[in-house]
């Protein structure tokens, strides 16, 4: 079955700038992006802007998960300051079950450590020791990248959106192979021979995801 709805997870003071690279491209590939509040009342995002979320979490259940291509989490001091995101970890919990992927960039991998969901997966964050003040199990599985694919799993520290965007991308299936390096190379690194590989993209490109 294909997936095309990516739920995004939207709060008070989201980080607006973290998902940018990745809804940006996957709404040019046939996803559609609808954003998830803990109800449907406005929030606003770090970059003052005022978001109505599209459902409320608790509406986001059942056939919902199961036929979605992706829960993203961004960060937001709301992840540092208290429990009040928790619901978000909770629900990634189960996207996992479902075996739908998550990505969580910044403060929202502190989230999923509290939620027990970086025991037993390879993962990175913005350090090291920022996850372990949560008290979680999974101090060794820590890596020192960019961002960390694991299974059904993405995350990604606070200063890589666009690493964080190249995985996302290959999860689904989105650019793979030269493409998927060429647009990271364009836009890491400024990269303008990358463009020309990019020119192609709808020869032979995967489109929109199956998984």
């Amino acid at each position: 079955m294909t997936r095309t709805t990516i739920h995004l997870a939207v709060y008070d003071d989201f980080a607006d700038w973290e998902p940018g690279y990745a809804t940006s491209q996957l709404t040019q590939h046939g996803f559609t992006v609808r954003t998830v509040g803990l109800t449907t009342d406005p929030v606003t995002t770090m970059g003052g802007i005022r978001i109505q979320p599209d459902l409320a979490l608790d509406e986001l259940t059942g056939a919902a998960v199961a036929d979605s291509a992706l829960l993203l989490l961004t960060g937001s001091t709301g992840w540092d300051t208290g429990h009040d995101l928790a619901p978000f970890a909770a629900k990634a919990r189960e996207f996992l079950a479902s075996g739908v992927p998550v990505a969580a960039i910044c403060g929202a991998t502190l989230g999923l450590a509290r939620e027990g969901l970086l025991d037993d997966r390879d993962h990175t964050s913005a350090v090291s020791y920022y996850l372990a003040a949560s008290g979680y199990g999974g101090g060794e599985r820590y890596q020192e990248a960019d961002a960390v694919t694991d299974g059904d799993l993405i995350t990604a520290g606070p200063t890589e959106p666009i690493a964080f965007a190249r995985e996302v991308f290959a999860r689904l299936g989105v650019y793979e192979g030269k493409k998927l390096d060429a647009w990271y190379r364009l836009f890491h690194d400024s990269d303008a021979s990358a463009y020309a590989v990019l020119e192609g993209e709808d020869e032979g490109s995967a489109g929109v995801g199956t998984s």
